[in-house]
């Protein structure tokens, strides 16, 4: 029996998880957190009994002690910051599912690779933040970042069996989101409701936003430079519409291996609990003659701009990467709650990056604090 744990498991990613447990009979749930939604919690206690549980929002401590009393749950139950760290260490689990949005993953991630958990992650920030600490730290203590996000399982599914060295180019899918073939122009008239539409992936809020913007696929790149430890030079992003062909990797000899599905988030997942192995399936089968036509094109650099501020990020180092996703994860937010338009996010994590290009050397403690200072940036730099 394989245990595992889930970090924000009422969030889209949390619950698909949950939905590949309810077929795999070889895996338990230890413990999981959610950060303010005590019926999903309740639901997870009463059909998948883990033995711990955190609920991350303190001001309802007490309301959520009075549910476990009601339910006779006999478990540990923490709260806050210290819950995320608490069940990401827990010492029954051997897999920690990161599902958390936003940089207040990084340190329930970096405490349970030190605790010898291996991680399935599907928080980008982890690695666009800190993927230069982070990396080093998993191979210090021998524990495996098994991706979640489908591009990066399908880039580690068609590396399997092939040397490091054999790499020449990743090649990352994109959708192309729900305005491709859409002006600047047309983007400024952008709601918040047109951009909550993803054409072929259900996801949450923020990824749904980023991945309009294309800056979603701007931190895949980020991710998969270190994930495969290869230059930003070696990785391509491909519109593929159909979002058939998850991801691809062109080898030294030209050869091209890819991995194809449906658009189902719970194939990745799947994959990253049983790695090696796998199981019986938990999404549908793919059926080509059905889809008939894959198509591919370039991204329009010149309209989504996200892209570009992500490679060259990358390639300035150092706090860019963080300084850049703090300042699109506050402009997203902001943009969530209609307090500044769909043109300025990408404007404004521009100008933070240029804000602020000298933070010297990269930390942990330099990531965080760099994280709240270009919050506030932002929301001081947007307001109406």
């Amino acid at each position: 029996m394989k245990n595992i744990a889930i970090i924000g498991a009422s969030g889209s990613i949390g619950t698909q998880t949950l939905d590949v447990l309810r077929k795999e009979k070889g895996i338990v749930l230890s413990g999981v957190t959610v950060h303010k939604n005590l019926s999903v919690l309740k639901d997870i206690i009463e059909e998948f009994h883990p033995s711990a549980v955190a609920v991350t929002d303190e001001s309802l401590k007490t309301e959520a002690e009075e549910m476990l009393k009601s339910i006779g749950f006999q478990g540990e139950a923490s709260y806050g910051s210290e819950g995320l760290i608490h069940i990401s260490t827990l010492p029954v689990t051997d897999t920690v599912v990161t599902s958390l949005v936003g940089m207040v993953g990084l340190k329930p991630t970096i405490a349970a690779i030190e605790s010898g958990k291996n991680i399935a992650l599907a928080n980008k920030e982890t690695l666009v933040a800190a993927g230069e600490l982070v990396m080093p730290l998993a191979k210090k203590y021998g524990v495996r970042i098994l991706p979640v996000d489908s591009e990066h399982s399908a880039v580690f599914q068609s590396l399997q069996g092939s040397k490091h060295e054999e790499i020449q180019k990743i090649i990352l899918t994109a959708s192309g989101g729900p305005f491709r073939g859409k002006n600047q122009a047309f983007l400024r008239t952008v709601t918040r409701e047109m951009a909550l539409k993803h054409p072929n992936w259900v996801m949450g809020a923020k990824i749904t936003i980023d991945s309009s913007t294309l800056m979603n696929k701007g931190l895949e790149v980020i991710e998969a430079k270190w994930l495969f430890d290869v230059e930003y030079d070696q990785i391509e992003v491909l519109v593929h519409p159909e979002s058939i062909i998850h991801s691809m990797v062109e080898f030294v000899d030209n050869s091209v291996i890819a991995q194809l599905g449906a658009p189902d988030m719970r194939l990745p997942i799947q994959y990253a609990l049983n790695y090696p192995n796998r199981t019986s399936p938990v999404a549908k089968p793919l059926n080509l003659l059905e889809i008939s036509k894959l198509t591919f094109e370039a991204p329009d650099r010149n309209t989504f701009r996200a892209l570009d501020l992500a490679y060259t990020a990358g390639k300035r180092g150092g706090l860019q990467t963080a300084v850049m996703n703090s300042a699109n994860e506050e402009a997203v937010a902001l943009f969530l709650e209609n307090q500044i338009r769909y043109h300025e996010i990408v404007e404004v994590v521009e100008q933070a990056m240029d804000a602020y290009r000298d933070l010297g050397e990269i930390s942990l403690e330099k990531v965080i604090s760099a994280h709240d200072e270009v919050k506030a940036f932002v929301r001081n730099k947007m307001k109406r």
